[in-house]
């Protein structure tokens, strides 16, 4: 609450700019600071989300500057930064409170020498507010980014109960050396092992080049041999931030031993 009646302080001596649609900018802001917090504490950090920042600049000029264009850019801006694929990105390291900091003060300063100015100027009064919408987000991304890397999963994962999330991280496509697995999700997957169908095994999960690998990183594929007779996989993985609890993925098909007796439904 605190945030939207400074807002609407900077907005009111701005006529043209009526308090609903204040109040409405106000809460689309508040949604993105909320979002990027939330992101934040998952190991992701805006990168495309940042467009939010001059879209609700561009809504807030379309009254002052009687451009009805304006509302319409700004409010594409503000959906590319909610739904592009790459709006938030994964934090390779902790992100930086500088930068923001010096948003923040900068807002401040011209928040205040706006709302004691006897004539206002508008440039300092969206700058202001775009330099404290940037700065707060930052800070955001800074405070509750990722402090230390995850902890490596190893076998003690085995035994652990796990989740099927419902949108499956991995996928698995086959050829005639064996398996290849690919992550799907946005972020960086920790793997712990894996184990063929109906066998009680336990194998570290390697790249291409034969290497083990602790962690799979977006798009990153490794490759799990398999002989014609097996007839799918299970893997042991978890995410390297968000969800604590040990996933558990699993995929089955007819081997290819078998394709003589498959049959389609």
């Amino acid at each position: 609450m605190t945030g939207e009646l400074q807002w609407l302080g900077l907005l009111a001596p701005i006529a043209q700019v009526t308090a609903p649609f204040a109040v409405m900018v106000s809460l689309l802001s508040l949604y993105w600071l909320v979002r990027v917090a939330r992101e934040a504490r998952m190991g992701f950090v805006p990168r495309v989300a940042w467009w939010a920042v001059p879209g609700v600049l561009l809504l807030l000029l379309t009254p002052v500057l009687d451009v009805p264009a304006l509302f319409g850019v700004g409010a594409a801006l503000l959906l590319l930064a909610e739904f592009w694929p790459g709006a938030y990105v994964p934090a390779r390291v902790r992100p930086g409170w500088a930068w923001p900091a010096v948003g923040l003060v900068t807002g401040m300063a011209l928040a205040l020498s706006v709302l004691r100015s006897a004539q206002v100027e508008s440039v300092a009064a969206f700058a202001a507010m775009g330099c404290l919408l940037a700065g707060t987000g930052g800070m955001l991304a800074a405070v509750l980014g990722p402090r230390r890397p995850a902890r490596i999963l190893g076998f003690e994962a085995r035994w652990k109960a796990t989740v099927t999330p419902e949108w499956p991280d991995l996928s698995v496509s086959l050829s005639p050396r064996g398996a290849h697995l690919k992550n799907v999700s946005r972020g960086t997957l920790r793997v712990a092992g894996w184990s063929p169908a109906g066998i009680n095994a336990w194998y570290r999960v390697r790249g291409e080049d034969g290497r083990a690998m602790n962690v799979l990183q977006a798009g990153q594929v490794a490759f799990l041999p398999l002989d014609e007779h097996d007839r799918g996989v299970r893997v042991w993985y978890a995410p390297e931030r968000g969800r604590a609890a040990t996933c558990l993925f699993r995929a089955d098909w007819t081997p290819p031993a078998r394709a003589a007796q498959r049959v389609l439904n």
